[in-house]
């Protein structure tokens, strides 16, 4: 009863947000536009393919996008290819991302790892009216422009132990299709079958990530790492153009380097923060300028997270309000963002997500007989039964042959042990001698 309460009070709050942003906020946009004129980029506009700047929304877009660090959940897909071979659980999602101008982002994705090894698919379309009048305001054709892309992931990551988590590296291959709709002759208003298609595109590109971590300033009790370094090569790739006619290379796709951090210097609270850099790719004096985002998570409850971002891209800044939490076994996030280029009246930009967690393929559960052989060999050692003790610390081993607690106090028995044996043969020398 007292969840169902929190839960109507988080959705009652998070609409009341956005309905607050979309009150007349004309002299706050001029304000701010002023503020950040300096950051406002030349080369915005100058390549294809867009949509993949736009976030599929949910606990990502509430963190500012500051997640090439962090990646510790299934929206790493547009952020760092090296995250799922270290994601706890198998995962699967939905989200909705309402944009702007009647756009909006419909993004499904599955994700899971085999030991070391992580995998996963996204599927991403993001869609907006396309409406054709003629000369007399008579709407001639009607349909939607799209862009759509697939994605594929692999990651592994190497050497990791207890101690040393490991290096983490992958890549992402992604496929994305242009479609735009079949448009009217000017003269005589009719449909002209495959005009839409010469003006199609299709990018294959391809990411890769690295993401490294740590354990820095840690005051409280978690196997996982509380600091996280990533650096992150986003949409590598080329597209064509001109279907039904001649073939032709399609305009620079948004290509750029990422590298960012994510720190926990307390168990409920979260940090992260990225730096960004665009490279066109065709023309490397025309890449966009820098920019820069950063958010923060704090965990009220195991069930609920109240999160916020901010994101600093040419002279538009973005502000993003969000929450995540739990309905039977269901991540939910709810999130609103603010910027400058969009509408605040109607409300735009507000995402929804829904994540299920489908179990980690028992590997708690062969960590938990790793620790019960580790703590008996422990035991053993304190009582003096050596041969005992490392007969259970080489039986954690055999299952995780990087346990590092185990490894060290292996090694202490058996100096112990090969210590208590060569004084016992001392003893029985001098006993022999006497």
């Amino acid at each position: 009863m007292k969840k169902s309460i929190l839960f109507s009070a988080i959705i009652f709050f998070s609409f009341s947000a956005a309905q607050l942003f979309s009150l007349d906020l004309t002299s706050l946009e001029d304000e701010l536009s002023d503020v950040f004129s300096s950051f406002t980029d030349d080369n915005e506009g100058l390549t294809t393919f867009r949509s993949l700047n736009i976030p599929a929304g949910g606990r990502a877009e509430s963190l500012g996008s500051a997640c090439t660090a962090l990646a510790d959940d299934i929206t790493f897909f547009d952020y760092n290819a090296a995250a799922s071979s270290v994601l706890l659980e198998s995962e699967a999602a939905a989200f909705h991302n309402s944009w702007i101008a009647d756009s909006a982002m419909e993004t499904l994705a599955i994700t899971s790892r085999n030991g070391h090894f992580g995998y996963g698919a996204q599927l991403k379309c993001f869609y907006v009216p396309f409406t054709e009048y003629n000369l007399f305001g008579e709407k001639v054709a009607g349909s939607y422009y799209s862009e759509t892309s697939l994605t594929l992931n692999q990651s592994y990551n190497f050497l990791a132990g207890y101690d040393f988590k490991g290096i983490a590296i992958g890549v992402n291959e992604r496929l994305s299709f242009r479609n735009m709709p079949d448009y009217a002759n000017d003269q005589t208003d009719e449909i002209i079958s495959g005009s839409g298609l010469e003006q199609s595109a299709l990018a294959f590109m391809i990411d890769a990530g690295l993401l490294l971590r740590f354990n820095l300033g840690k005051f409280y009790s978690d196997r996982e790492p509380n600091l996280k370094f990533g650096i992150s090569l986003n949409n590598i790739g080329a597209g064509i153009t001109g279907f039904g006619n001649s073939l032709t290379l399609d305009d620079a796709l948004p290509t750029r380097v990422s590298v960012g951090f994510s720190y926990k210097p307390a168990s409920p609270i979260l940090l992260s923060a990225e730096f960004r850099q665009p490279v066109n790719l065709q023309d490397f004096s025309s890449s966009g300028k820098w920019s820069a985002c950063t958010g923060l998570e704090i965990s009220i409850t195991k069930f609920f997270a109240f999160e916020s971002g901010f994101l600093l891209q040419g002279g538009n800044p973005r502000i993003s309000l969000g929450s995540e939490f739990e309905v039977k076994k269901i991540q939910m996030n709810v999130n609103y963002t603010f910027d400058l280029t969009s509408s605040v009246n109607p409300v735009n930009h507000i995402s929804f997500s829904a994540k299920i967690k489908f179990g980690d393929k028992g590997r708690k559960k062969l960590q938990d007989e790793v620790d019960s052989y580790y703590t008996q060999g422990l035991f053993l050692y304190s009582e003096g039964k050596l041969e005992e003790s490392i007969e259970y610390f080489n039986k954690a081993l055999s299952i995780d042959k990087r346990f590092d607690p185990a490894k060290k106090a292996l090694e202490a028995a058996q100096n112990f042990l090969d210590a208590r044996n060569a004084l016992d043969e001392i003893q029985n020398y001098g006993a022999v001698y006497k």
